[in-house]
């Protein structure tokens, strides 16, 4: 019984005590020359220091003067006591010589495993332990009846084939686990399956479905031509430029040409109607040139400035005026303009070897006004004062600009600025201008800057009164 501290329903008698360690005396033995009493233990530690004296009397000891008290060890024996585990919950009690049988059954005592598994657990936990917890204990499979050890068996979960197991790809089939890989392969409608036209993988229910718009799956040409497998991408490249049966449309279909047939026939319709396509792409170009004249005249409109200023830049000024001098009357045109937003079209007109008096000697510029789209919402004659300049392009930081500038009042009885016929064109010689023959000398465009990299700017202006405008 060494080893235990006891848990005595009372303080023990001192006579009791070992004199040593204070303790109910364990195997108790007595001196016989003094008559005290120690555990048996203690004192052979006491003795073993070299010191052969009575703990208590310091008398001189002598070991064949030392013997049990087997009376004294009944009376301690027969003390009452708790068990060692009663702050873990066991509630025994009784005589300190029933400790051990007591231990046998202690709920709370420590034990090792009966199925040498190296664990040391307290009985009461020891069902669970062999039941769910041993890795040497004995477990049979529910599933396929064998029997294994609790570690074997941890092993054995999750692969018995015998086991019954739901299809992993949730398509809530149930079976053993031994059907699971051929169920997977080759019976489970959600199984993945390759595309055997374009590769693509797809749930084996869905594939069916797939195969009606599958890009790589052989169709039948429509018009029966006999090629065979043509891939569904392809069919439309097919028709349009490989199918000798496809109906086509003849190539002078935009000239008029309804006709319809066979890829295959349609060089010999070609040979057959070479005249009557002929006749056809001719009254197709005199449309287009119609077309395109309309066009431009759109277009020159759209382009056409509303302020009332022109400036024109009359490039490439020295070939052009040796152009002039040797054509008489050689004239230049501007782009038309509008004196204000729905107002007069004008036009500007430039002799560079001048006209009448001012030939050869001087730069002639005249106004004329040209058919309009709102020449009927206007008052006529043309009545507005115009102000012409030829600009001097010197730099404005180094000197100040030095136009050339005249200005005039139209003259009511003019011609030209009467209302215009509406077959008049800027062209028109019978439509003559009005402006200066002399409005700057050969000599004064050289003097400045009115003349720079080979252009000169014409600027014409009219004067319009707000209300009009408005």
């Amino acid at each position: 019984m060494p080893g235990y501290d006891y848990k005595f329903l009372e303080k023990p008698k001192r006579r009791f005590q070992c004199p040593l360690c204070s303790k109910a005396m364990r195997e108790p033995v007595q001196v016989s020359t003094c008559g005290h009493r120690f555990c048996d233990t203690c004192l052979q530690e006491f003795l073993s220091e070299g010191v052969f004296k009575c703990p208590e009397d310091q008398l001189p000891l002598d070991y064949a003067k030392i013997y049990p008290d087997p009376e004294l060890e009944q009376q301690i024996l027969a003390l009452a006591i708790r068990c060692i585990h009663s702050e873990e919950g066991c509630r025994w009690t009784g005589q300190m010589k029933q400790l051990q049988s007591h231990f046998s059954t202690c709920a709370f005592n420590v034990i090792p495993c009966p199925n040498r598994c190296s664990v040391k657990l307290t009985r009461r936990d020891l069902p669970e332990h062999l039941q769910h917890d041993c890795p040497k204990r004995k477990v049979k499979c529910e599933f396929c009846g064998s029997e294994f050890t609790g570690e074997a068996f941890e092993n054995h979960q999750g692969i018995c084939p015998q086991e019954s197991v739901y299809c992993e790809n949730k398509c809530g089939a149930r079976m053993m686990r031994r059907l699971l890989a051929q169920h997977t392969m080759a019976e489970c409608p959600k199984r993945t399956q390759p595309c055997k036209y374009c590769g693509k993988e797809f749930v084996y229910d869905t594939i069916q479905n797939h195969q009606y718009h599958c890009p790589r799956f052989p169709v039948q040409c429509p018009n029966q031509c006999g090629a065979p497998n043509i891939a569904r991408e392809d069919l439309a490249t097919h028709v349009k430029e490989s199918c000798g049966s496809a109906l086509v449309l003849c190539p002078f279909k935009e000239a008029g040409c309804k006709h319809r047939c066979p890829k295959l026939v349609i060089g010999r319709h070609l040979e057959e109607t070479t005249k009557s396509h002929l006749t056809m792409m001719c009254n197709l170009v005199g449309r287009q040139r119609q077309e395109i004249s309309e066009l431009r005249r759109d277009l020159e409109e759209l382009s056409v400035s509303n302020d009332g200023v022109l400036i024109w830049k009359l490039s490439d000024y020295s070939r052009k005026l040796q152009e002039a001098k040797m054509h008489s009357n050689h004239e230049f045109f501007s782009p038309p303009f509008y004196t204000h937003r729905y107002g007069y079209k004008l036009q500007a007109s430039a002799f560079l070897n001048g006209n009448g008096s001012g030939e050869g000697s001087h730069l002639s510029v005249y106004i004329r006004v040209l058919p309009g789209e709102y020449d009927n919402l206007l008052e006529w004659p043309f009545s507005y004062k115009v102000t012409f300049s030829i600009l001097d392009q010197s730099d404005p930081s180094l000197s100040k600009p030095q136009h050339i500038t005249e200005t005039f009042n139209p003259d009511p009885n003019w011609k030209n600025f009467q209302k215009p016929s509406g077959s008049r064109s800027s062209l028109d010689e019978s439509a003559l201008g009005f402006g200066y023959p002399k409005f700057v000398s050969h000599e004064e465009i050289r003097k400045r800057n009115y003349i720079r990299d080979n252009a000169i700017f014409l600027k014409a202006s009219i004067e319009i009164p707000q209300k009009i405008m408005a």
